[in-house]
């Protein structure tokens, strides 16, 4: 979901926030222009024809009786019915459109899709399809964290007869589509029965790397698009727009057996036929679907949701390609829209019928390429990026399906990300080549303007008009100049808060609601996200030492040079480490010049480089050292420690 191959330190927990030491202040309640503007958005809003009710509900089964799943700690990872709470007409707290979309994502269960086809929805983010074989359960995208993978099989097992995991396929490179495998097979018992893992083509890389590099910003800016730390509720967090919130618990991963690597390749599993799509580039960089034969089943994993997509996440990602999306949803619907009875997805509630299949795929093929088109013609007659998201209006036809509508992406962010693929940020202005950085300008904005006090004068004055968009803009210069101003930072909370209150789009109102509680409480970093073993284990060491050099600052280390090589007997692995005096630079070879020799398990050695273990304590587990020891103790030195987040709403 973009959850892009989000690693495990990007998947936030929204199940189990910490207590607060002191009461935190209440929420507001949606101000008069808030409520104004909810009515409005109601009027405009397509026709209910329910059609989506059915579909939501269509096939239910059972679910848990016991809402909780737990860990092995007994803590608390997911809250089936976290979101009971929807029922009825909207409160002026929730964009209307965003609460008629939670009525159907908070369905819990079982549910079956077609003839020997199930989905198990509402136990996660995502969710998880099994299609009955031969001898056992085929099961497509085992959810997040092992804990809710195994409450889910524990359901289908329990309804549908106690059967073995006969295959595994993942969708894509994303782990809320791979991270519960260990919760529905056991390695062990997969490799002695040759089990087979599918997966497409680069799915390892993918699922292991993208987010290692930037894996303190987008787990930091992560936190914001999934609320974590808000509460469900009217005037909390509603949701993800494609699900609801994301499972704590452990995430896991096995590795592929096989890979599909072409549209059209085909696998007979378990005696079911089966033909795979490659939709690579599209939501994730490694990503396919699944035409299942027999039942006429169309699982377009995240190709198509109920909802518009992001082409670049507000976590921050690599920018999708548009084009390619809806060339993709172009070839589905040529392929299978005429012989598809039903069309799943690895979010959200199928759709029935083989002219709702075909009609889906059809209007989301032209709400991205005419979000592509029209971005890009824009674009050439010299329009910038903001103001390509100001013009930018999704065509009624297009905006009268439901599942068009921005529940997760928007057109205004995603009209700036394909402006963005092709052009970059910068907007040609020279203005804005080289501006101050925000602080400063921010200083030199409210001091042009009169003073900090004029400047809550005038965000007081749009904050009565309604014009929320603008005191924002207004507080948050007032704030970035001088964070101690408790009175903007109040009021800069009530404008953000009654902007995620407005928000059809569940994640830009958690970022809103998000920031205004920074801004009323003060940002807690929390404990360092961590990382899933088996991920860990996935990443080549090549990729995780050239992660490592993003941290070193040759300014501590003296602007010295130096080799270090570091040995990994167990993986039969030399990495030769070289110090520039300006850059690190590793090498999956031995330094011939080595000053430094370090050997230990790799295990050691990510504990020594990410987590900066003291090298003493790690000697005793086994790691030694030959060479100058002192300067191998002043490059770690020279290593930033991973971060435990930052500010956002603030300097």
């Amino acid at each position: 979901m973009r959850l892009h191959a989000l690693s495990a330190g990007l998947l936030v927990s929204l199940a189990a926030a910490p207590a607060q030491a002191n009461p935190a202040p209440q929420p507001k309640s949606a101000s008069p222009a808030t409520a104004a503007r909810q009515a409005e958005v109601a009027g405009a809003l397509p026709a209910e024809d329910g059609r989506d009710a059915d579909f939501a509900a269509r096939g239910f089964i059972a679910t848990r009786t016991d809402p909780l799943i737990v860990n092995a700690k007994g803590r608390q990872v997911w809250r089936s019915d976290a979101y009971a709470f929807v029922e009825g007409a909207a409160p002026a707290t929730v964009n209307p459109s965003l609460w008629r979309e939670m009525t159907h994502l908070k369905r819990s269960g079982l549910f079956k899709v077609a003839d020997d086809v199930w989905q198990v929805r509402g136990f996660d983010v995502s969710n998880m399809t099994v299609v009955k074989g031969a001898t056992g359960w085929i099961v497509i995208d085992p959810l997040t964290t092992r804990e809710t993978a195994a409450a889910a099989m524990e359901l289908v097992n329990a309804q549908l007869g106690q059967r073995p995991v006969s295959a595994v396929i993942y969708s894509h490179s994303h782990a809320d589509h791979f991270g519960g495998v260990r919760g529905v097979i056991d390695e062990a018992d997969a490799a002695a029965r040759k089990v087979p893992i599918l997966a497409p083509a680069r799915f390892l890389e993918e699922s292991a790397s993208e987010n290692i590099m930037a894996g303190a910003a987008m787990g930091r800016r992560a936190n914001y698009q999934f609320g974590a730390g808000l509460f469900p509720g009217p005037t909390g967090q509603m949701g993800s727009g494609i699900g609801m919130g994301v499972a704590a618990g452990e995430i896991t991963l096995i590795a592929p057996t096989d890979t599909i690597a072409n549209t059209g390749e085909t696998r007979t599993i378990d005696g079911v036929p089966l033909e795979f799509q490659i939709v690579s580039g599209s939501e994730a960089p490694s990503e396919l679907n699944v035409y299942i034969a027999p039942a006429k089943a169309f699982l377009s994993a995240e190709m198509s949701t109920c909802s518009l997509h992001n082409i670049l996440t507000p976590r921050g990602a690599k920018v999708r390609d548009t084009h390619a999306w809806a060339g993709y949803l172009d070839e589905a619907l040529r392929l299978y829209g005429q012989r598809s009875d039903v069309v799943l997805s690895s979010h959200c509630w199928p759709r029935f019928g083989q002219a709702e299949v075909a009609g889906m795929l059809a209007s989301q093929r032209d709400n991205y390429r005419y979000l592509h088109d029209q971005t890009v013609r824009l674009m050439n007659r010299g329009e910038t990026m903001v103001e390509i998201a100001e013009d930018l209006k999704q065509p009624a036809s297009l905006a009268a399906q439901w599942y068009n509508h921005g529940y997760y992406g928007t057109y205004s962010h995603n009209s700036k990300a394909v402006y963005q693929f092709y052009l970059g940020w910068y907007d040609a202005n020279p203005a804005n080549l080289n501006p101050w950085p925000p602080a400063e300008r921010a200083r030199k904005s409210v001091a042009a303007m009169g003073g900090a006090k004029k400047v809550l004068t005038l965000a007081k004055q749009a904050m009565g008009a309604g014009d929320y968009r603008w005191s924002s803009d207004l507080l948050s210069q007032a704030v970035f100049a001088d964070p101690a101003n408790l009175a903007a930072r109040a009021m800069l909370a009530d404008s953000f808060e009654q902007q995620g209150y407005q928000a059809e789009s569940g994640i830009w109102r958690n970022q809103f609601l998000s920031a205004a509680r920074d801004l009323r409480e003060g940002y807690k970093a929390g404990a360092t996200n961590t990382q899933s073993a088996d991920l860990i284990a996935a990443v080549p060491t090549q990729l995780l030492l050239d992660s490592v050099a993003t941290r070193f600052d040759p300014a501590r280390f003296g602007g010295r040079k130096l080799a270090i090589n570091l040995v990994m007997p167990e993986r039969k692995e030399t990495a030769g480490v070289e110090l520039t005096g300006t850059t690190m630079i590793a090498r999956m070879e031995p330094a011939s010049n080595a000053g430094v020799t370090i050997t230990a398990p790799r295990r050691l050695l990510l504990a020594l480089l990410f987590l900066k273990l003291p090298l003493e304590q790690l000697e005793m587990g086994g790691l030694k050292i030959e060479g100058d020891r002192a300067a191998a103790q002043a490059w770690l030195d020279a290593l930033d420690p991973l971060t435990a987040g930052f500010n956002i709403a603030e300097p």
